[in-house]
């Protein structure tokens, strides 16, 4: 029976790489599936790991109707048994609903992949709509580590390595070192370099990352 699957966790923890793998696991025995991804790191149409695997998807944007990407929706209909959907945090609202009628109207396993909440501890509006609709939610058992030692449960984000917790929700960046910033897509971080770094909550709240533990 087809589930709709909500994989999810703090940056870091191997989300991507678990979407990939299943994907395989699916497609080695035989299954034929789609993937989707959004605002990758990587760049557009790849879900990429950050221990080095990657594999083609299809870009999301605001446009994409879930439904006619996987039936086709007329005379050339497909035949698809399951999608995976990498940084759904991204997707949404509607198109959470597209892979929910998927998973029971045409009984299409939809694995979901993505992070619940922003720099800001706010959920997402596609998570939010994924904790609401999903058969399932599975957090994965690779825990990130606050710089501190204890289990990393936010996700901060930095500014020329200063933790900031108001701006725009999506500015992509990357978990890294101070060293490796990258420049910020979104207007309100203009000049400025955008990282994120998984800490506790305790340090999250009191604003204190690795760089000025």
């Amino acid at each position: 029976m087809a589930e709709l699957v909500f994989f999810t966790g703090t940056m870091d923890c191997g989300k991507s790489t678990l979407a990939l793998q299943t994907d395989w696991t699916h497609r080695s025995r035989g299954r034929t599936g789609i993937l989707f991804t959004r605002q990758d790191r990587g760049g557009p149409a790849t879900i990429s790991s950050r221990l080095g695997l990657s594999a083609p998807a299809v870009e999301v944007t605001d446009a994409t109707d879930f439904w006619r990407e996987v039936t086709g929706d007329g005379p050339d209909e497909r035949t698809v048994d399951y999608v995976i959907c990498d940084e759904v945090q991204f997707y949404r609202p509607e198109q959470i609903d597209q892979l929910a009628r998927l998973v029971d109207e045409r009984d299409v396993d939809v694995f979901a992949f993505g992070i619940t909440t922003d720099f800001r501890t706010r959920l997402f509006p596609g998570s939010a709509r994924l904790v609401e609709l999903a058969d399932r939610i599975r957090r994965l058992p690779v825990e990130p580590l606050c710089w501190c030692g204890r289990r990393a449960t936010h996700n901060a984000r930095t500014v020329d390595g200063v933790m900031v917790v108001e701006g725009e929700q999506v500015a992509i960046g990357n978990v890294a070192s101070e060293t490796e910033m990258e420049p910020a897509s979104s207007s309100a971080q203009a000049g400025g370099a955008v990282a994120y770094e998984t800490l506790c909550r305790r340090h999250h709240r009191q604003r204190i990352t690795a760089r000025h533990a």
